[in-house]
């Protein structure tokens, strides 16, 4: 078992950078696969990003690549979203999720566990 909370979401102007904090408490943090999804008014949890556990490899939705970049501590127990250029169409609730699947995937189902998101506001 592990507890997430969300950090670090707010109202930023277009073009701007927000970047978003998760930490972790329970289970040890290394075990987890960690990813970030997102949900904007009237839709649906949609994938952002994950990092794998050790290796660091990461994987991107193709829209989001370039903007946005996911990272991790270990030592500190957190993963990171760091988002630039930052459009209207990212305004969403954004969660922070973690995964103990032997595989990494960007579907809700692969995650255990989440966090209770943090709001992110982009004005134009």
């Amino acid at each position: 078992q592990v507890q997430l909370l969300e950090s670090g979401g707010g109202l930023v102007q277009a073009g701007g950078s927000l970047t978003l904090s998760c930490a972790a408490s329970g289970r040890s943090f290394s075990l987890y696969h960690m990813g970030w999804f997102r949900q904007a008014p009237g839709k649906e949890h949609e994938f952002v990003a994950l990092i794998r556990l050790n290796s660091g490899l990461t994987s991107y939705t193709n829209s989001l690549k370039g903007r946005f970049t996911i990272s991790r501590d270990n030592a500190k127990n957190t993963v990171y979203l760091q988002m630039n250029s930052l459009k209207g169409e990212d305004t969403a609730v954004y969660y922070c999720a973690a995964s103990s699947s032997s595989y990494t995937a960007t579907t809700l189902g692969a995650y255990s566990y989440w966090g209770q998101g943090t709001q992110v506001s982009v004005s134009s």
